[in-house]
């Protein structure tokens, strides 16, 4: 996962993980509007796993 990914992350979580699928966009989303902490950490471990599997 690149520093670019991470910031992206942080900042605007759902856009992070866009190209991971509708769902874990959706959920990313639902848990970004429960609050902002939730939201990014789930883009981070997301991206995280991801960047890891490859």
């Amino acid at each position: 996962m690149g520093c670019l990914r991470a910031l992206l992350c942080i900042i605007f979580p759902p856009l992070a993980v866009l190209d991971r699928g509708c769902g874990t966009v959706i959920i990313v989303f639902l848990l970004t509007l429960a609050g902002w902490v939730p939201g990014a950490i789930a883009a981070l471990v997301l991206n995280f796993m991801a960047a890891n599997s490859r």
